[in-house]
C-alpha cells in the first residue's frame, strides 16, 4: 500500500483500495458520465488523500488512439479495428481511424493532424513512420507502436506481431502431408516483412521434405482478393499445373477460388487451398477454407495496451518486441494428393 502522504499512489493501487478497475479510476480521471455516483465519490476522495497528479504529458491528452491502416477495405481491417475498441472502450477512450492510401508512410498532413489531437498513443497498421515523423510524435510525448509491420522496424520502435513464418511452414507441412508434391504459392507485396516470412516458411517446409522450390510456382501478388483470382488463373492454366496452393491470405484464396470455378476444376479434389488470416468468411464459403489463424484481434488488443502502458511508463519501448502464435485451421479445402 502507499503511503498517502508521499503522493506516489499510482493509479492500479489507488483502484486496488477503492475496489474498482483501473479503467474505472481512470473514467472518474476523464470525466466520463459512465461511473455510478457512490463510485465515483470514493475514487475522488482515494484520489484527493493521496494527492494524485497526471503527468503534465498526460494530463494534456485527448481520450483517444489513432490507427493508421496502409488501407482501410477489408474484413482484415475490421478484426484490428474490433481488438483496439475492446481496449479503448474498457479505458473509456475513442478510436480515430486514418488511412494512408495504399501509401506504407502517411502523409506529413497525418502526423501534424495527430500531434496537435494528442491522443494517448498511435498504432500503426502495415505502415512505419519517417524519421520527421517519429521525431514530431515524440517531442509531443506521444506513444506508438507498429502492428504486423511492413518492414524492419528497428529495435527502438516497439512492435506487435505473428508467427508468420511458422504459419507458412505449417500451411505447407499440410499440404506436403496430403500427398502433394506440386505445391504453387500466391503471396503478398514482397516489400512486406510478412508477406516475405510467409513465403520464407513455405519454402522450408518444400525444402525440409526434400521437394525442389520451383520459382514458376510462386507468384507476388497485393493481397487482394483480385490478384488471388489472376494470378490463379496463371497457375492453373499451366500444363503441369500445381496440385495445390499456399495463398498469402483468405483473399487472395477466395480469388483463386474464383479461378479454379472458372477453369472447372473442383476444390479439394483437383486443388487443395490454403488461406492465411482466418477471417469470419473463411468458415462460410464453400467449401470451408483451411487457412491459418493469424489472432489479428488480439494483436491489436496487444498494440493497443502497449501503447497505452508506454504512455504511462509502465515498461522501456526500446527492444519491446511481441509475436503471438499463429495455428494451422484443418477445413474442407484440402484433400488428398489427386491420383
Amino acid at each position: 500500500m502507499a503511503d498517502r502522504s508521499s503522493g506516489t499512489a499510482t493509479l492500479a493501487e489507488i483502484a486496488r483500495e477503492a475496489g474498482v478497475s483501473a479503467p474505472t479510476v481512470s473514467k472518474v480521471l476523464n470525466g466520463r458520465a459512465d461511473v455510478a455516483p457512490a463510485t465515483r465519490t470514493r475514487v475522488e476522495e482515494l484520489l484527493r488523500a493521496y494527492g494524485y497528479r497526471r503527468r503534465r504529458a498526460e494530463a494534456a491528452r485527448s481520450p483517444l488512439i489513432d490507427v493508421v491502416f496502409h488501407e482501410l477495405e477489408s474484413a482484415w481491417a475490421m478484426e484490428v479495428i474490433r481488438g483496439v475498441e475492446n481496449v479503448a472502450r474498457d479505458e473509456g477512450l475513442s478510436v480515430v481511424l486514418s488511412e494512408s492510401a495504399g501509401r506504407l508512410t502517411p502523409g506529413r498532413t497525418w502526423a501534424d493532424q495527430v500531434a496537435a489531437r494528442r491522443p494517448h498513443g498511435v498504432i500503426l497498421v502495415l505502415s512505419r513512420l519517417d524519421e520527421s515523423q517519429r521525431a514530431l510524435l515524440t517531442s509531443r510525448s506521444i506513444p506508438f507502436v507498429v502492428m504486423d509491420p511492413a518492414g524492419d522496424p528497428g529495435d527502438d520502435v516497439p512492435s506487435i506481431g505473428a508467427t508468420n513464418w511458422h504459419g507458412g511452414l505449417a500451411a505447407t507441412r499440410h499440404l506436403v502431408d496430403l500427398g502433394h508434391r506440386r505445391i504453387g504459392a500466391i503471396s503478398g507485396p514482397s516489400r512486406m516483412m510478412c508477406s516475405r516470412a510467409r513465403v520464407d516458411g513455405y519454402r522450408a517446409a518444400l525444402e525440409t521434405a526434400g521437394l525442389p522450390v520451383d520459382p514458376e510456382l510462386i507468384r507476388t501478388g497485393n493481397f487482394h482478393h483480385e490478384d488471388g483470382y489472376r494470378l490463379g488463373l496463371d497457375l492453373l492454366r499451366r500444363p503441369d499445373r500445381p496440385t495445390a496452393v499456399f495463398t498469402g491470405n483468405d483473399l487472395q484464396a477466395l480469388g483463386l477460388y474464383e479461378a479454379a470455378r472458372e477453369l472447372g476444376l473442383r476444390i479439394p479434389e483437383d486443388l487443395s487451398v490454403v488461406g492465411f488470416d482466418d477471417l469470419p468468411v473463411a468458415r462460410w464459403v464453400g467449401p470451408p477454407l483451411t487457412t491459418v489463424r493469424q489472432p489479428l484481434t488480439e494483436m491489436a488488443e496487444a498494440a493497443a495496451k502497449l501503447v497505452l502502458e508506454l504512455g504511462r511508463e509502465e515498461r522501456p519501448a526500446a527492444g519491446t518486441r511481441v509475436e503471438l502464435a499463429t495455428s494451422l485451421v484443418v477445413r474442407s479445402s484440402t484433400g488428398a494428393a489427386p491420383a
